[in-house]
């Protein structure tokens, strides 16, 4: 997902006219949106799919990282330990 310059921001004053063609373009490009006011960029629109995808990812590459600090430092249990923990034995 990489921004558009030439596309991707809208004035405010944009949004107040059309609003649906631009939430529209949100879900149909999966870019993110820059809203200006004045020249000055004020918030980013994004469809709701695209954000719950970004919040999925960003959470998974979290466990992720933690996982691998885990194993850095000597945090690991192996998988019968695990299983009598979660009463799956």
């Amino acid at each position: 997902m990489s921004v558009k310059f030439s596309e991707d921001i809208v004035p405010l004053s944009d949004i107040k006219i059309n609003p649906g063609k631009i939430v529209r373009r949100t879900s149909e490009s999966h870019r993110p949106i820059l809203l200006t006011n004045r020249g000055r960029g004020v918030a980013v629109m994004q469809s709701i799919e695209d954000y719950e995808q970004a919040e999925e990812e960003k959470a998974f590459m979290r466990a992720v990282v933690e996982g691998l600090s885990d194993l850095d430092n000597q945090r690991e249990l192996n998988l019968d330990d695990v299983k009598n923990r979660l009463g799956l034995k």
